[in-house]
């Protein structure tokens, strides 16, 4: 018989991969609620009306289309089947599809509930999204996002406190990471200084391909873009800028001192870092020209952060998006938001076993089962505990003491506490401590102050 398996691309977690991620889960709603966010949540499914056309080219193609309820080829003819228009017919056999991603579905959320939102709303969403991409190391078809984003604010100091939140976030689990910032205007700039603007989409996603195809492989790409020689010759300089911050800052104010956009950029930019640099983070924030970010909808400051001591790639991403729910009817609503990457963050924490000692303890004290009478005493002594925040769990079955033990060392439970005929005569309870084998009986209130 064969083994059940899962599709590729998801995985299962076991209680102790669990605990991980939930203590990372925690982290991160913990620091969202510093600043002042507010959690929702929305479907796993949307309309496809919502998601299409909001991801680029080939974002759309990474959706995961739902089928129609009941009869889907209803309607459909055998030539429509046969003539291979999968497009077209997907369109007709589906009306939904899962979430790609929460800032989308969250911005149809702002628009359909506006007349109930405070702004600026700062809402936070920790769900899961369906990319139907191809399953690597660090990239999944099943994964969760961690977002925060802030809407009905123009204000860059939001921006700022975005990116306090990935320091604190990150400083807490023990990962140095560095954070990498650019600004789509400085992007579109360099797309009207080359005489290409209406290629700013093609430019800045060639652009975002540097680190994955190289140099030469952006060229060409700019090339079938249908960017000239001589454009793409222009568009140099960009990867070869050097100095600090404040240094390249100033070469693009020079650069871009003829274009409004780009200047904007860069005067937008520079207040970032300047208020960032004001605040001593713990990790460092470098301007990188040539993050551009795959995603359309980011009009402003953008936003990437990887981590230093591990091979992967972006574990948090975010920007500026000041026309997103004008696709759903809402023009002038500015938004920006940031999201962490769970799954990326789970590996690399992992990969530096930097979670906390007792991040998976679950069970603080087991109770072994000698017979009916003692485990009647037992049920009353754990029901006392977990009354006090003590977590505490009986054996269910009266078995072997070996056999308990080994489900105690199994679980590593910490404590194992013993009520007997002895123990139920004086009123006390025998404690074991199964890191260093001390033995101590202890009145009900003396278990409780020891546990706690």
């Amino acid at each position: 018989m064969n083994k059940p398996s899962i599709p590729k691309g998801t995985r299962d977690f076991s209680p102790t991969e669990m605990s991980k991620r939930n203590y990372i889960f925690n982290t991160i709603r913990h620091v969202y609620s510093l600043y002042g966010f507010h959690q929702i949540e929305t479907p796993a499914m949307e309309n496809l009306s919502t998601l299409m056309g909001k991801y680029g080219e080939e974002g759309d193609k990474l959706l995961f289309k739902v089928l129609n309820s009941g009869d889907f080829l209803k309607g459909i003819t055998a030539e429509e089947l046969q003539d291979g228009a999968t497009g077209r017919l997907a369109a007709r056999l589906c009306e939904k599809g899962l979430r790609y991603d929460l800032t989308v579905p969250f911005a149809r959320y702002v628009v359909q509930h506006r007349d109930e939102l405070q702004m600026p709303f700062k809402r936070y969403q920790i769900q899961p999204v369906w990319r139907a991409d191809r399953p690597q190391k660090g990239r999944y078809r099943e994964f969760y996002q961690c977002d925060a984003d802030i809407v009905g604010s123009d204000s860059l100091l939001n921006e700022v406190e975005l990116m306090q939140i990935v320091d604190t976030v990150f400083s807490q689990f023990g990962i140095r990471v560095a954070i990498h910032i650019n600004n789509r205007k400085i992007l579109a700039g360099l797309a009207n200084l080359i005489g290409f603007p209406q290629k700013m989409i093609e430019i800045a996603t060639a652009i975002d391909k540097l680190d994955k195809i190289g140099l030469d492989n952006v060229k060409a790409e700019l090339a079938t873009s249908g960017i000239s020689p001589e454009g793409i010759e222009k568009l140099m300089p960009i990867f070869n800028i050097e100095g600090n911050n404040s240094q390249q800052l100033d070469t693009m104010a020079t650069l871009l001192a003829n274009d409004e956009t780009g200047k904007k950029g860069v005067e937008e930019l520079r207040f970032v870092i300047d208020s960032l640099e004001s605040l001593n983070l713990n990790n460092t924030v470098t301007i990188d020209l040539t993050l551009a970010r795959g995603l359309n909808y980011y009009t402003g400051c953008i936003f990437e952060v990887k981590a230093l001591d591990v091979e992967i790639g972006s574990i948090t991403g975010g920007g500026r998006y000041d026309n997103l729910t004008g696709i759903f009817g809402m023009p002038g609503l500015s938004g920006v938001g940031i999201s962490f990457g769970a799954d990326r963050i789970y590996d690399v924490l992992n990969q530096l076993n930097l979670y906390p000692t007792d991040t998976t303890l679950v069970t603080k004290v087991l109770f072994i089962n000698f017979g009916e009478k003692e485990a009647a005493c037992c049920l009353k002594t754990a029901t006392m505990l977990r009354k006090h925040g003590i977590s505490a769990e009986i054996y269910p079955d009266i078995t072997k003491m070996k056999k308990q033990m080994s489900y105690a060392n199994a679980i590593g439970v910490p404590y194992i506490a013993l009520i007997g005929e002895n123990e139920i005569n004086s009123g006390l309870v025998s404690l074991k401590d199964m890191t260093t084998g001390e033995q101590m009986q202890l009145s009900p209130q003396q278990l409780i102050e020891k546990l706690s």
